[in-house]
């Protein structure tokens, strides 16, 4: 809702507006090595040019989450002294594990017949919220002002239908669309060009690639939700730089997913689950899938003892480059995960993240270095297909068609295509249905009965949610929105037995039984953990994410 829009803020006048060479809307990996970038080159040259990022987090990396382990080529590209710049990237990998899992087996894949691309000798353990947070401290360091709290919540276009910057949204407005005696309204920020970084399920990246097309001819965008915790754990089961994989139990074969544990400094270990948002039976809850994939002997003989210290969730664009848009478009582009430059193959989004935010400030500084201003910034796709990110994800490019289909099948197509091929196979798998559309109604599938947790390895949403540090200002409009109404009860819950119940992994829908015996969904929005599960798996797509004041949300420390 925009200020012209909201009854009662006429009296406040229009909006402010600051101008910039470059606005960025997105304190991730993609972003500030974009604004590092211009700022870099900017130096070199003896030129200035004003640049500014967005982040609605409370603070750089509070909403940032990842695995993760991290590639350092592109690193080295944007720093190649990082390493005496103090930055967070200290844990080597040191071993490499991957696991075909059963109920209570566990089987180890040689190391040799893993394929190249998912082997991470020369990577590096590292929190993706505690690396942004250093990204953010050399961007400010350049010159780049960097706004956190301020969630953009506008594309502003100009008369001839360019982009020429983002508005931020208002603050202070209550639940009926008022504003209280804490409004602020919001601000515009203008540039001669606008970069997009707001990782998956981009609420603006999404109003842009509908606007402009740039998703025409291309496959579906496919998702994942990331479910992830930090432990500290005993000292004589923690291996610095241990990385881990595995596949199978608990999911069934026809279930694409998996789980990591890596195993950082400090005696922690990160150990997450990941689900393809494809999935097809709606009695599945993800959030259970983790809990219960914590009791396999495997993976409880780590966790046994140890003390659960941070929880949180996120989508994952996984569809590979056939479900990479145009990335550029009049007046700017789309970095990173806003784009989906994700390697699901190799696990791995954080160097093809700062590449492409890399790549994109080239094509800016040079448009800037010739006083141009939003147009089509054409040197970054021609960058990118020449780039040896573009060779990476092209190699990769038939992992998540192929397991998407089958483990096992997925499995012995993937390896023949990466060995056997050599990523060169004469064919390119595709999808055609978005990830919604899979899922199919609850009287064909089987329900599916999860234990209750135990407190101590296995937990309920509501305590693991409080280890999110997740909080919003309670009296403002709802950021989890429907289309339509009344879809719930006429959809959701007779035909699909109300899968948002189980989908979303912070409890924040739930369908209530009123005094008169009727039902209605609730939605707990002050929850919600910006994961845009909601916003991808929905049957209709009917539920609509976007940001809510900024600020809100979780607060990630070492995520």
């Amino acid at each position: 809702m925009t200020q012209q829009e909201l009854p009662g803020t006429e009296a406040f006048g229009p909006r402010e507006a600051m101008e910039y060479d470059v606005v960025i809307v997105g304190a991730g990996p993609s972003g500030l090595s974009a604004a590092i970038r211009i700022k870099q080159l900017a130096r070199k040259s003896g030129q200035d040019f004003s640049v500014c990022v967005l982040e609605k987090g409370s603070e750089p990396g509070a909403h940032i989450l990842s695995g993760a382990v991290m590639d350092p080529v592109a690193l080295s590209e944007l720093f190649p002294d990082w390493k005496t710049m103090g930055a967070p990237v200290t844990v080597p990998v040191s071993e490499d594990r991957f696991l075909f899992l059963g109920e209570k087996i566990a089987c180890k894949t040689p190391e040799w017949m893993l394929p190249k691309a998912m082997r991470n000798k020369g990577n590096y353990v590292v929190s993706l919220a505690n690396f942004v947070r250093w990204l953010a401290q050399q961007a400010e360091e350049l010159g780049v002002d960097v706004f956190p709290g301020f969630a953009a919540t506008e594309v502003l276009y100009g008369e001839n239908g360019v982009v020429r910057g983002v508005a931020t949204g208002n603050m202070g407005v209550g639940k009926d669309g008022k504003p209280t005696s804490a409004f602020q309204p919001g601000m515009e920020l203008h540039a001669r060009y606008t970069l997009f970084a707001e990782g998956a399920r981009g609420q603006l990246g999404r109003q842009i690639i509908d606007r402009f097309g740039l998703d025409r001819g291309r496959d579906p965008q496919s998702y994942a939700i990331g479910i992830k915790e930090i432990w500290r754990v005993r000292p004589s089961v923690h291996q610095p730089g241990l990385v881990m994989h595995t596949v199978g139990w608990p999911l069934d074969a026809g279930t694409y997913g998996g789980s990591f544990m890596y195993h950082m400094d400090n005696n922690e270990v990160a150990v997450g689950f990941t689900v393809g948002l494809a999935y097809r039976n709606p009695w599945l809850s993800p959030f259970e899938e983790f809990q219960r994939y914590k009791t396999h002997p495997a993976i409880r003989g780590v966790l046994e003892g140890g003390e659960r210290l941070a929880y949180g969730a996120r989508a994952i664009a996984a569809g590979g480059i056939q479900a990479l848009p145009e990335i550029i478009f009049p007046g700017g582009a789309l970095l990173g995960c806003d784009a989906g430059f994700m390697n699901g193959g190799r696990i791995k989004g954080i160097h093809a993240a700062i590449k492409s935010g890399m790549l994109a400030a080239d094509a800016v500084y040079a448009a800037l270095a010739e006083n141009r201003r939003q147009d089509m910034l054409n040197a970054y796709p021609d960058a990118f297909r020449q780039s040896w990110l573009y060779d990476e994800l092209f190699k990769i490019r038939n992992f998540k068609p192929w397991m998407g289909t089958n483990l096992y099948v997925g499995t012995l197509m993937f390896g023949i295509d990466q060995v056997v091929f050599r990523g060169k196979a004469p064919w390119t798998l595709h999808r055609r249905k978005a990830d919604h559309e899979y899922l199919l109604p609850a009287s064909r599938c089987r329900p599916i009965s999860y234990p209750r947790p135990d407190g101590k390895l296995t937990f309920d949403i509501a305590s693991s949610l409080y280890l999110s540090g997740t909080m919003h200002e309670e009296n403002q409009p709802p950021h989890l929105t429907l289309k339509d109404r009344d879809v719930p009860l006429k959809v959701n819950l007779p035909v699909y037995a109300g899968p948002e119940t189980r989908y979303c992994p912070a409890g924040v829908y739930e369908y209530i039984k009123g005094s008169d015996g009727t039902m209605r969904l609730q939605i707990n929005a002050a929850n919600c953990l910006h994961c845009k599960t909601c916003d991808i798996k929905d049957p209709t797509g009917n539920i609509v994410w976007i940001a809510p004041e900024g600020g809100g949300g979780p607060n990630y420390p070492d995520m």
